[in-house]
């Protein structure tokens, strides 16, 4: 039966269809669901509008050695979430985008995996016809932690470290033609387990935040022959005006040479070639050492870098090209006339200065959304004036340290803590020992390093390379740090930063917040800060949750926080010269999620102090520092000379703080106040109620012409301070350690000749306890002029 003759079968045929297609359009789930699109919830930057499934990060991933071939797998991938002891799933929770990782809300996925669970990717991909015949390499930037790769269904192999980037031939699992299927699988414990992590908890508050999971980093395909290039080496020597290069090669036995050519621009100064040969663990290895006719130095004023190309030929017969570049430059310790030792970039003294980096995204987490938003981050950073970052407990791709290297910014690079913290004892800080890591925590850690340290070698952004941090994982302090100096000798070792001190490293570095302060004087290391500041402010609008956020200490405007910023700076100016201090690291670069001591807020929108005044706050830095100030004390702390107060913890009439106020009936005692125990203090009254309130008398001498008011201080917890009755300072939370801060015009104009009458209010909650003030007038001394 023809059914042109007959229309009604295929007529109802067609209804039906027609009929289910509309209703399964009607239906609210099934409404053109779109494969991926960001999970709302929190705020995000300026750069989330550009990602997109068609080229999430489309750059070469690996600019310290590039080849023209390569095919990027960033895009959708298949993922699912199932326990950890689980098989391989055989369906799928949904797409996620490739590099960003799940708990992010660029991945589309923002789900929190865990060490009870295993995350799993999924995709296909081809292999290019005329890739036949090459070997072809999988690459990925980094995978956070554990990560198990297979193609067709073949292990092709493993990987632990969530920072440092691996490589595996793929060749002879790849099937000889159509669609070949790669999985990856991935456990990371976060917080349960001893790898290097960073910031990353379960739970994020505070100074701790959301975990990465998985894929990071960019992962790509790209061909080589069976003789090729298999990295690359660069150690400039700045003095003997010339560059070392370490080229280890694969050559399967044939006759090679390598061909490496310096580069201006797109001109060759100067080329050579060398022939492979084997080195001690078998390999084969080119190694040359080219004389520069002249140099141009890089710096963060001028950062100028060679280009380099190395050919690899074989029986004859290109084999490998690959393009890479580098900077001469010079990072080493000097004596000054005083035998303090400086930091000095090309032989010169140069102090450095910069933010605490930790390189967090609200959108991407430890991934940017895009390039331009890594670059952004580095060209504001020396926009503002700072020579310098520290790149905090975190390492970044390639491209980073690229557009530092590119722009002219000196790097600090932490190892990302793992594992426990050495003990803190309170007052006396750490107890001088180490934590003692077990076996496989302590293969961890030293394999991870290496990596770290091998893959950013050529970057001559990088200065400094920091172990450790404020005791966290610190282990076996010495060996590491003289390992880690031993490996890599061209830089300076950190170590440890913030504390716990041991003899070695080539930097003693001590942290104090909001601060600044200074190591103990030595002439063994350099000195540095190596963080302080910590001045928050919370920005409507523009952060990670609506309120309880938390800064070590918040101001209410972006007047006050400039005002509070510049303050700490002109304190800091004259350590430079007095004390000798090498570098200083201001925390921090951005907001991180509720943490709101950045400079800018999480989302990069708002820069939360005056730009010109920052600018021009930072730059005076690296000139002369100033002649020593005029200072009288007018109120000394306790910590200065002895002082008496009359004090009281039953609650005062409401003019306690008057100047006429009758406080005959106070007990008397000297400052300061508090229990003993109380980190950096010495109690010498004891105080262990909730509350106090202090008085004491002080004198201005006659014709007494205020400058600039300071006022000195220890709180634990929240406090006020009134000078004749007027209220001059207040503070939230708690410090540890005595600080200084520079009082506005209330206090000035409450100030009188003769006699004045400070008080002060303290509240506490728990914990130690301890409040002590001084007041001193500072007159900045003039600049001397030259003849």
């Amino acid at each position: 039966m023809n059914s042109t003759n007959h229309p009604s079968h295929s007529g109802r045929f067609v209804t039906l269809l027609l009929a289910l297609w509309m209703l399964a359009a009607t239906r609210p789930e099934a409404a053109s669901a779109p494969a991926w699109q960001p999970v709302p919830g929190n705020i995000m930057t300026r750069w989330a509008k550009d990602v997109s499934p068609k080229n999430p990060h489309p750059e070469y991933p690996r600019p310290s050695l590039v080849r023209d071939e390569w095919i990027n797998l960033n895009g959708l991938w298949d993922f699912s979430i199932v326990p950890t002891n689980a098989p391989q799933p055989t369906t799928f929770d949904g797409k996620i985008l490739v590099p960003f990782p799940v708990e992010s809300a660029l991945s589309g996925v923002k789900k929190t995996v865990g060490a009870q669970n295993r995350l799993w990717y999924h995709r296909k991909f081809t292999v290019p016809r005329k890739w036949r015949g090459q070997r072809v390499l999988l690459h990925f930037g980094a995978v956070d932690w554990e990560a198990v790769v297979s193609v067709n269904g073949k292990q092709v192999g493993s990987h632990r470290g969530g920072y440092d980037g691996f490589s595996f031939d793929i060749t002879d699992a790849l099937k000889p033609s159509g669609g070949q299927e790669l999985v990856v699988s991935v456990w990371d414990p976060s917080d349960e387990g001893p790898q290097p992590r960073g910031k990353q908890v379960k739970h994020g508050e505070g100074i701790w935040y959301t975990p990465t999971t998985g894929i990071w980093q960019t992962p790509w395909l790209e061909p080589v022959n069976s003789a090729h290039i298999e990295s690359l080496k660069i150690t400039p020597d700045l003095d003997a005006l010339s560059v070392a290069i370490e080229i280890p090669v694969s050559t399967t036995g044939q006759n090679s040479d390598l061909k490496v050519e310096v580069l201006e621009g797109r001109k060759v100064i100067l080329f050579s070639n060398a022939a492979p040969t084997s080195s001690a663990n078998g390999k084969s290895v080119a190694s040359l050492r080219l004389k520069l006719p002249s140099v141009k130095p890089w710096s963060p004023n001028s950062p100028f870098l060679y280009g380099l190309r190395a050919t690899l030929t074989s029986n004859g017969k290109k084999q490998d090209v690959i393009e890479s570049y580098f900077g001469m430059r010079k990072i080493a310790l000097a004596r000054d006339e005083q035998g303090i030792l400086h930091m000095q970039l090309n032989n010169q003294t140069l102090f450095q200065y910069g933010p605490l980096d930790q390189g967090f995204w609200p959108d991407g987490l430890y991934t940017a959304p895009t390039d331009e938003a890594l670059r952004w981050d580095i060209e504001m950073t020396k926009k503002l004036g700072f020579n310098m970052a520290r790149k905090h407990v975190k390492v970044e791709s390639e491209r980073w340290y690229y557009w530092c290297d590119k722009l002219g910014l000196l790097v600090w690079q932490d190892m990302p803590s793992g594992d426990r913290s050495a003990r803190w004892t309170g007052p006396s800080g750490y107890d001088g020992e180490e934590m003692k890591r077990t076996p496989e925590s302590t293969a961890i850690y030293e394999r991870e390093w290496k990596a770290i340290m091998d893959a950013r070698y050529n970057h001559p952004s990088i200065v400094t390379w920091v172990p450790f941090n404020e005791g966290w994982g610190q282990f076996d302090t010495v060996r590491i740090l003289n390992w880690t100096k031993q490996h890599d000798p061209t830089r300076l070792v950190d170590g440890p930063s913030g504390g716990n001190h041991f003899p070695a490293g080539d930097i003693i570095d001590h942290h104090q917040y909001p601060g600044p302060g200074a190591p103990k004087r030595t002439t063994e290391r350099a000195m540095v800060l190596g963080e302080f500041g910590g001045l928050g402010l919370p920005v409507k609008g523009h952060t990670w949750q609506e309120e309880k956020n938390w800064g070590y200490r918040n101001y209410k405007s972006s007047d006050e926080v400039t005002t509070a910023y510049i303050d700490l700076l002109r304190k800091l100016h004259p350590m430079i010269g007095s004390h000798g201090l090498s570098a200083a690291i201001y925390t921090q670069t951005t907001d991180v999620e509720i943490e709101v001591n950045g400079l800018f807020t999480y989302d990069r929108e708002v820069l939360k102090l005056d730009q010109v005044k920052l600018t021009a706050a930072n730059k005076k830095l690296y000139g002369p520092p100033p002649p020593a100030p005029r200072v009288t004390i007018l109120s000394p702390s306790s910590k200065d000379a002895p002082t008496e107060w009359a004090y009281t913890s039953e609650r005062p009439a409401n003019t306690w703080a008057a100047p006429d106020f009758n406080d005959t009936d106070w007990k008397r005692g000297p400052g300061g106040f508090g229990t003993k125990g109380t980190p950096n203090t010495d109690a010498r009254t004891e105080w262990k109620s909730s509350e106090i309130w202090l008085r004491r008398s002080l004198d201005a001498p006659a014709n007494f012409k205020s400058h600039e008011l300071r006022l000195n201080f220890y709180h634990d917890e929240d406090a006020q301070v009134f000078l004749n009755g007027q209220l001059i300072a207040e503070f939230k939370g708690h410090v540890g350690n005595y600080d200084s801060m520079t009082l506005d015009d209330r206090a000035r104009k409450a100030l009188k000749p003769g006699r004045n009458v400070l008080a002060v209010t303290c509240r506490q909650t728990r914990g130690g306890q301890y409040i002590d003030v001084g007041l001193e007038d500072v007159e900045e001394a003039p600049a001397p002029t030259g003849k």
